[in-house]
């Protein structure tokens, strides 16, 4: 049969994969013959028995010189000293660790919805060691071989803290949800820490990318090339079709491309740490200003004003929208005299979103504090019209309640303008 064929029979395994019912492989089945096992051992998958069921479990190693994309792994010895000598308090800090504590962590499933209808089928993580990464996979050769699959795992693995990429939201709440179901015949999940990567990819280039997925970051920001993989959302069809006739071909290319997303979490956790730690010899000057941003919504201000002031020096694209933010920064430590200059260069230069905020800024202000209403009631009236420029047609609810704050603050004006 055709392999069009094949998945458009298949199909059907995706949309009802509460269907799929548990067997548990007999022990005859473990005992007489692993189908295709000459074919799993020369990929580098050797058998992992518990309980008459059984998984596979592949093993491969890659010297600390090993380059993926811009890096190679020895830079994460690097990482972790810098992370070590920094006084940063952020989300993405090793500090009080050792780089062998990391665990880089990710998952195949037979679709892409939570609960107990979708399966794990692949478990895969990487550990640094002093001299090598190993990276090890666990995989699901029946659904009924879930307890040898959790087994294989949970005695193999000894880690303090996670790095994913969406792992929070996705793969470790469907590893607890799986383990439930079996949790009699396993270990306990060990506590850990959680770095997702996913969310640090998203603060800093959802506004610069098409897409944060895992694919497009390290195409556009890792150079990270994939010659021939298998498409993601292959990976259910491919696993239904082992079910059915135990040919490994079209998994071990599942398990290839789960093999290199593994890999590209540990560059990835290279260059995210960079570009917040090194942003002052980082050469993706573009990231200076989201880098800035994330350390104000930490509380490290004098972190995110210096980066501010090196993104106006350095960057001309964002330097109107690092001196609105070092304005409010001003603001809040009262320096009023230096945060109104700032707003008012916004104002005239500033794209019309930012030159708005301007606006207001400077009409609180002279309404407020100078008393100044002819010059509150220009600036009123100036946001107005760059707002009315500019506003986003589609989003009727929020255009009417900002329209009707500019109609009020300019009666308002005018009442007090008349009355001076």
């Amino acid at each position: 049969m055709s392999i069009k064929g094949k998945l458009n029979r298949l199909k059907s395994h995706i949309v009802k994969e509460e269907e799929v019912k548990t067997k548990p492989v007999s022990s005859s089945v473990v005992l007489e013959k692993i189908p295709f096992l000459d074919k799993w051992k020369e990929f580098g998958a050797e058998p992992f028995y518990f309980d008459d069921t059984y998984c596979m479990v592949r093993k491969v190693e890659y010297p600390l010189d090993y380059q993926h994309g811009l890096y190679s792994f020895s830079k994460l010895n690097d990482v972790i000293e810098m992370w070590d000598s920094s006084s940063l308090k952020h989300p993405l800090s090793a500090k009080g660790h050792q780089l062998e504590d990391l665990f880089f962590f990710d998952t195949e499933t037979t679709g892409l919805g939570g609960g107990t209808g979708n399966t794990i089928f692949l478990l895969g993580h990487a550990r640094v060691h002093e001299d090598r990464v190993v990276l090890t996979q666990h995989f699901l050769p029946n659904p009924g071989s879930e307890v040898a699959l959790y087994q294989s795992f949970l005695s193999s693995v000894d880690y303090t803290t996670l790095v994913t990429y969406n792992g929070k939201s996705f793969d470790w709440p469907q590893v607890k949800t799986r383990h439930t179901l079996i949790r009699d015949a396993l270990p306990n999940l060990p506590d850990f820490g959680h770095f997702d990567l996913y969310h640090a990819a998203r603060r800093l280039w959802k506004n610069k990318l098409d897409s944060v997925r895992l694919s497009n970051v390290e195409k556009e920001i890792l150079d990270i090339k994939r010659d021939g993989d298998v498409p993601g959302y292959l990976a259910p069809i491919l696993y239904f079709d082992f079910v059915e006739n135990q040919v490994p071909d079209g998994i071990f290319g599942v398990m290839r491309h789960n093999e290199i997303d593994i890999l590209s979490l540990l560059t990835l956790y290279i260059h995210l740490s960079g570009v917040v730690m090194l942003n002052e010899k980082n050469k993706h000057t573009s990231d200076k200003y989201e880098v800035a941003r994330w350390l104000e919504a930490l509380g490290e201000i004098a972190k995110a004003q210096k980066l501010y002031e090196q993104v106006v020096d350095v960057d001309s694209d964002k330097e109107m929208k690092a001196k609105l933010a070092l304005a409010f920064l001003s603001k809040k430590e009262k320096k009023l005299e230096e945060a109104m200059k700032l707003f008012f260069e916004v104002s005239e230069r500033g794209d019309d979103q930012d030159a708005v905020v301007a606006c207001v800024e400077l009409a609180k202000y002279y309404e407020h504090h100078r008393k100044d209403y002819e010059l509150a009631l220009d600036f009123t009236k100036n946001g107005y019209l760059k707002w009315q420029m500019s506003k986003n047609s589609g989003n009727k609810t929020k255009n009417m309640k900002i329209e009707c704050e500019f109609e009020k603050r300019i009666a308002r004006i005018s009442r007090k303008l008349q009355n001076s």
